[in-house]
Formats: structure tokens, C-alpha cells, sequence
């Protein structure tokens, strides 16, 4: 009787042991993950203002890649216009008014565009 509780005791010993072992990896594991990973700022986003948004339309709406109105809106049939107007121009074909294309059609970029 004796051997089978000092047994018991000594397998809740090493089990407590094991278990606490555990605890300690997962949250130094934690820990390090946290730290591993320094936040960089974000650059500004490019946008195109509405002018620019209209002079583009018109730019797409000459070489026959866009058959809307300019409205100044970069809605679906602007954004499938430009995608043409990047892939004719061996831009890379993202569908948006970016520095890039603005430039390549020879859109005047505003000071704070010009920074970016």
C-alpha cells in the first residue's frame, strides 16, 4: 500500500513539474513574438484629385479606353480604362491614378504629390 501511494505522489510530482515547465515556454514564447517585430511608419497614400480624375478620363476617353462621362470619380469603367491605358503604356496594371500613371499621361502633379 505504501508503494502505491509514494508512486501516486511521485507521478502528481513529476506531472506538476512537466505542466509548469509548459506554462513557462508558452509565455516566454509569447513574449518574444511581441518584441521580435519593431512597427514602421506608413508612407502617405497617393490619391489623385479630382481635376486630375478628370483629366485622365479624358486622356483614357481620346485613346478609346474609356466611353463614360468625366465625372472625377474613379468608379468601375475609369478603373477598367486605366488598366487598359497601363498595359498599352508597359506600366504595371494596378487600375489607380498612382504618381506613375499621372506622369506617364502628363498629368500635372500637385507640390505634396510631387513629394511622395
Amino acid at each position: 500500500m505504501k508503494k502505491i501511494i509514494s508512486t501516486m505522489l511521485s507521478l502528481l510530482f513529476i506531472a506538476s513539474f512537466v505542466l509548469a515547465a509548459q506554462t513557462t515556454n508558452n509565455s516566454t514564447t509569447v513574449t518574444n513574438a511581441s518584441v521580435a517585430k519593431p512597427k514602421t511608419p506608413r508612407k502617405p497614400i497617393f490619391r489623385a484629385n479630382k481635376d486630375q480624375i478628370k483629366q485622365a478620363q479624358r486622356i483614357l476617353k481620346a485613346r478609346t479606353f474609356y466611353a463614360g462621362e468625366e465625372t472625377g470619380k474613379l468608379d468601375a469603367d475609369t478603373r477598367a480604362g486605366l488598366k487598359k491605358y497601363q498595359a498599352a503604356e508597359s506600366l504595371k496594371v494596378t487600375g489607380t491614378l498612382n504618381k506613375v500613371t499621372l506622369d506617364k499621361m502628363g498629368v500635372t502633379l500637385t507640390d505634396k504629390q510631387k513629394l511622395m
